[in-house]
C-alpha cells in the first residue's frame, strides 16, 4: 500500500505511530512527522489489517558537484519487533527502491545506523564508505558524522546522469539540507 502521508487511513496511521514510538521513543509532538516540502510518500506493508512494516520516502532537489539531481531518501523505516528477521522489512525497503525509480528520481541517498548496513545492502542499496550527509540547514548543519553518531551512508544511482556522477558521491560531504523537521532522512 502506497500513500502520501496524509492519505494513510487513520487505523493504519495509529499502528504506524505506535511502531515508530516503540523504535524511537520521544515526546509527542503536534507538528508534522515530515516537512511537507519533502513530499513524503508512505509505504506500508499490511496483512489482515495489521501493519507489518512501514517507511517514508522523502525527496528534494540536490545540488552536488556541479550537477542537479532529484534525490530521494528513506526515513522512519520500521518493522514490528515481534516479526523482524522474516523478510518483511527487506521486502518493503526493496519496493521503496523500485518506487523511487518509478517516481523518476535520479538517485537515492540516506543514512542508517552502522549495524543495519547488511540489511540495507541485502535490499539492493550500496554502501558509500566515507560519505557524509549534511542535514539540517546551511545555517544549522546536522552532519551524519557528528560525535556520538554511528551512521553510514547508502545510495543507489538510477538514471544515466546519476550513474555518471556516482564517483562524486563516494568519500564526499553531501549538502543535503532537508530542513529542521527531518534533519537527516
Amino acid at each position: 500500500m502506497i500513500h502520501t502521508y496524509a492519505e494513510i487511513p487513520e487505523p493504519l496511521r495509529g499502528q504506524i505511530q505506535a511502531l515508530q514510538d516503540e523504535a524511537w521513543p520521544s515526546p509527542p509532538t503536534d507538528g508534522p512527522v515530515h516537512d511537507p516540502a519533502l513530499q513524503p510518500l508512505s509505504m506500508v506493508l499490511v496483512e489482515d489489517g495489521v501493519v507489518l512494516a512501514a517507511l517514508d520516502i522523502l525527496r528534494k532537489q540536490l545540488e552536488h558537484a556541479g550537477n542537479t539531481f532529484q534525490a530521494g531518501g528513506l526515513s522512519t523505516v520500521v518493522t514490528r519487533a515481534d516479526i523482524r528477521g522474516q523478510g518483511h522489512g527487506r521486502r518493503l525497503v526493496s519496493a521503496a527502491r523500485a518506487r523511487m525509480i518509478d517516481e523518476h528520481l535520479d538517485l537515492g541517498l540516506f543514512t542508517c545506523d552502522s549495524p543495519l548496513l547488511p540489511f540495507y545492502e541485502s535490499a539492493g542499496w550500496q554502501h558509500l564508505p566515507g560519505t557524509v550527509l549534511i542535514g539540517g540547514t546551511p545555517n544549522d548543519p546536522f552532519p551524519s558524522d557528528q560525535p556520538g553518531f554511528d551512521k553510514v551512508t547508502l545510495g543507489a544511482f538510477f538514471t544515466a546522469a546519476a550513474q555518471q556522477a556516482a564517483a562524486t558521491f563516494r568519500q564526499a560531504r553531501i549538502a543535503l539540507y532537508p530542513g529542521q523537521i527531518d534533519k537527516l532522512w
